[in-house]
């Protein structure tokens, strides 16, 4: 099985990759978009992708690219533990404290929010396309005073220097990583060590002339005693005020309840599409 993820090497979700899949191929994608399209056309068996971060929220790219780009399923789910070290390179592991420039990925660096303007208010950000490609490139570059935000893997990878361990906001800090696949019923071999729970993911586009319509929507779900983890709205790009919302049930899909829920949605006007029926996985 070959895997692809963004990319370059030790970013968070090749850290993911490598803790969930031992033995696999894997192959990494400079950007979101092109780790899904590569499972589409096939060149690869299952994208991971980063979909939600606890501090940050939704990474929207990936929702929208979904929906909107390219119909792949949700086949499985990993939550990782997010740690965020302040890199860089050993060249400048004496003066990292006059550093002129924090180069990372948009949600890294907004995850070090207080830390960062706390320590390095005035210090200008430039972002990338993930913490990996920033970490290469401090680490191609020592002649520049510029700091990375990552993770230990990007430290050990590209040979920075940790000068500041966890800076991010708060302790908890976690991302959901999906893995996505052109069929819904796709296998996912996994390390047998990890916990998994079963989730349900729906694609749910309310009539645009119903009154109540949300309200009816949740109570599809809460009649059956279906518990629902995630509700989120999400521009359907077609005019202001309109919107679907995706939907997670903390349980597996079966042959009455979630059905059901479906048929009496659909009944209402509103447009289901089933996203995924998948393990949910815990680093």
């Amino acid at each position: 099985m070959k895997v692809g993820y963004l990319g370059p090497e030790a970013t968070f979700t090749h850290l993911a990759v490598c803790s969930c899949f031992t033995s696999a191929k894997q192959q990494a994608f400079s950007t979101i978009p092109a780790c899904m399209d590569a499972a589409m056309n096939g060149e690869i068996d299952l994208a991971v992708v980063p979909l939600e971060n606890a501090i940050e929220g939704s990474v929207n790219l990936t929702i929208d690219y979904l929906i909107h780009e390219q119909p792949l399923y949700i086949v499985g789910e990993i939550t990782a533990p997010i740690r965020q070290h302040l890199l860089v390179h050993p060249a400048r592991k004496e003066v990292w404290a006059d550093i002129q420039k924090v180069y990372s990925h948009s949600h890294a660096i907004a995850q070090c929010h207080k830390f960062l303007h706390s320590q390095f208010h005035s210090v200008p950000f430039k972002y990338a396309t993930s913490t990996g490609a920033a970490a290469k490139y401090v680490s191609e570059h020592p002649e520049q005073n510029i700091a990375v935000i990552a993770n230990e893997m990007a430290a050990e990878t590209y040979q920075l220097e940790i000068v500041k361990r966890d800076i991010h906001d708060y302790e908890y800090n976690h991302t959901r990583f999906v893995m996505l696949h052109p069929d819904r019923h796709a296998s996912v071999q996994v390390n047998p060590i990890l916990t998994s729970r079963p989730k349900t993911t729906l694609l749910v586009t309310l009539p645009s002339d119903r009154s109540g319509a949300l309200h009816q929507v949740l109570s599809a779900f809460a009649w059956r005693n279906l518990n629902l983890s995630k509700i989120e709205s999400r521009p359907t790009k077609t005019g202001l005020g309109n919107y679907f919302f995706i939907i997670d049930i903390e349980m597996a899909i079966d042959d009455v309840l979630i059905p059901g829920a479906i048929a009496e949605l659909e009944a209402l006007g509103c447009k289901v599409k089933l996203l995924g029926a998948y393990n949910a996985y815990s680093l």
